[in-house]
């Protein structure tokens, strides 16, 4: 990805709110839903979003700055810690821990393996009985000792390294459950359905797609970020939307066109709604762990024009007696 700063056309000097402000413009402009003949503004879309997805994390933010971190927010030596379990960098979906196995245990290596019992290597050379013989005295065998011969079966063979993986997700196909491709160390691709009850840091397992040993495959460990949203907000299993309205919409009702995850629907505003009023689409939101979906909940703002002249005249004359904040004390 290039310069998060460059796709958001914002100076290095900007601000927290510079940086909002660009990709609130930027990510309106770009939506798929308003670029459905432009697949390159959707990429686009994508890029911005990941660039203010790094910007508006301070810590991440610094760490690229200081040029610990490349863009992708991934370190800037894709070698660094090797020997600590760290990882490759790269772009799209790459492995981040390629650790090896140690058949002795311990960190070594860098692996996670059963220690060996030193007893089991006494017997593993002897024929058995060794290590008890020196502490419980002589007994049978060739050499008139404890090698009594009993032998042990040999520790299976070690299976490969974990790999580990992390996955980002548009906000919508994490609701939707969209699978997603993603490419595996040894270059190959594959489709991954995402499980419901999905959050953001959900971990899944894939059978056999890790590192190569005698023993067989490890796994592949996928950790999973959702990207953030330019309007729709994650409230558990439910979506948020903040939608403005008009001041005729909101006095004489109607049917207004509103976003969802799954797609524009049309929803009826009754006469004399009040801003600030809070209406409910159920299963738009995302997937609990028994599949079942949540809600998407629509807060009404009554969004006036800038210019207010027109509106003024039309309402002089007129005056409201009541007190709308008698309720609260005042």
């Amino acid at each position: 990805m290039a310069d998060p700063y460059a796709t958001l056309g914002v100076p290095k000097s900007a601000s927290e709110k510079d940086i909002k402000s660009a990709y609130r413009k930027l990510a309106k402009e770009l939506h798929p839903d308003r670029n459905k003949d432009n697949p390159k503004a959707a990429e686009r879309f994508s890029e911005v979003t990941r660039a203010y997805d790094l910007l508006s994390d301070a810590q991440k933010r610094a760490a690229y700055d200081r040029g610990e971190i490349d863009a992708e927010g991934n370190p800037a030596n894709p070698f660094a810690g090797m020997g600590r379990g760290g990882g490759f960098g790269g772009g799209g979906f790459r492995p981040e821990d390629l650790r090896g196995q140690n058949p002795f245990g311990g960190g070594g290596f860098g692996g996670e393996a059963d220690g060996v019992d030193l007893g089991d290597l006494f017997e593993g050379l002897f024929g058995g009985g060794g290590a008890r013989s020196a502490r419980g005295g002589m007994g049978g065998g060739p050499f008139g000792g404890g090698f009594s011969g009993q032998q042990r079966r040999p520790p299976p063979p070690q299976k490969g390294g974990d790999i580990a993986y992390k996955l980002r997700v548009p906000f919508v196909d994490a609701a939707t459950r969209k699978d997603q491709r993603i490419t595996l160390a040894d270059g190959k691709t594959i489709d991954l359905k995402l499980p419901a009850g999905l959050e953001d840091g959900t971990q899944m397992r894939l059978k056999g797609k890790g590192q190569h040993g005698p023993g067989g495959a490890g796994d592949g460990i996928v950790t999973i970020s959702v990207d953030r949203h330019p309007f729709f907000r994650r409230e558990g299993q439910d979506v948020r939307l903040d939608l403005p309205i008009t001041l005729a919409e909101a006095v004489c009702g109607g049917k207004v066109k509103v976003p969802t995850v799954d797609g524009p629907v049309m929803l009826t505003i009754k006469p004399g709604t009040s801003g600030g009023t809070v209406m409910r689409l159920g299963g738009k939101g995302f997937s609990r762990k028994d599949g079942k979906r949540g809600d998407q909940l629509v807060t009404l703002e009554i969004d006036l024009p800038d210019d207010v002249t027109e509106l003024a005249k039309r309402l002089e004359g007129w005056q409201d007696d009541r007190n709308p904040r008698g309720k609260l004390g005042v």
